[in-house]
């Protein structure tokens, strides 16, 4: 094949950097086409320390100018926003949006797709949902364009204790029922990746992510031993692959496609 191609469909600006940071830049410097879909501006993301939102017009468009400045520093080729409202994804036109999704895998002809778990990471509604429609417009876009292989972010314990010390207690409540972290065991982790030489591009995306910093402190005080522990793997679980399956475990989202 004359170019590999890689998409990845997530939630919220700043998605990118710290869920596929990693991946992104890894393939980008090995010549991939890396494309991404993000579903919304962020809107009702924090600005900064603010203790009032400016409100969702200018939280987004301040959020989507950060996302394509990380994009750039990630060598992502192409930025496509879905325009849902930030929180509500879950409750977007269903088929619209999957028609919606089908036609960038058509436009796009990935081999590859990357979304988030059936859990979300944390219970993010959001996440949960572009997970779903991810999923559902592979398989409506599959008579025009058929995706070869679908992953799932996927974070083993060690991975989710390191993000939660760099971070905070991430965990979201839904419905008057809090949802935490579930870890992936280590068995069901199909894919490793090694990205410890693309850390510091990782960590430059993250900081175009300003408005959202106050959330990320901890990691300005961070080693660089620490934040190549943070960004030198990415773990994924493999959904459905056209080309390559059985137990070893992958250390390349293009296996059975190179």
């Amino acid at each position: 094949m004359s170019e590999l191609r890689l998409m990845c469909v997530l939630a919220h600006p700043d998605d990118e950097s710290l869920g596929t940071g990693g991946t992104l830049a890894k393939y980008a410097e090995d010549g991939v086409a890396t494309y991404l879909v993000t579903a919304t501006r962020g809107e009702r993301g924090r600005f900064f320390d603010h203790a009032e939102s400016p409100g969702p017009e200018i939280v987004g468009r301040t959020r989507e100018a950060e996302l394509r400045a990380a994009a750039k520093e990630l060598g992502i080729r192409d930025v496509s926003l879905l325009d849902y409202q930030d929180g509500s994804v879950d409750r977007a036109d269903a088929s619209e949006a999957i028609d919606t999704i089908s036609a960038h895998l058509q436009r796009v002809r990935p081999h590859v797709v990357i979304s988030f778990s059936p859990d979300g990471a944390y219970g993010h509604p959001d996440h949960i949902a572009i997970s779903q429609l991810t999923t559902a417009a592979i398989v409506a876009a599959a008579g025009v364009h058929r995706v070869s292989k679908l992953y799932q972010i996927a974070w083993s314990e060690k991975k989710w204790s390191a993000y939660q010390a760099a971070f905070r207690n991430l965990s979201t409540t839904v419905d008057g029922t809090v949802r935490k972290p579930s870890p992936w065991p280590d068995w069901m982790l199909t894919t490793v990746l090694d990205t410890s030489t693309v850390w510091p591009v990782v960590w430059r995306a993250i900081n175009c992510h300003k408005t959202q910093m106050s959330i990320y402190k901890k990691l300005e005080s961070l080693s660089p031993d620490d934040h190549r522990s943070l960004w030198g793997t990415q773990e994924f679980y493999r959904v459905f692959s056209l080309v390559n399956g059985g137990r070893k475990r992958e250390t390349d989202l293009f296996e059975g496609l190179r």
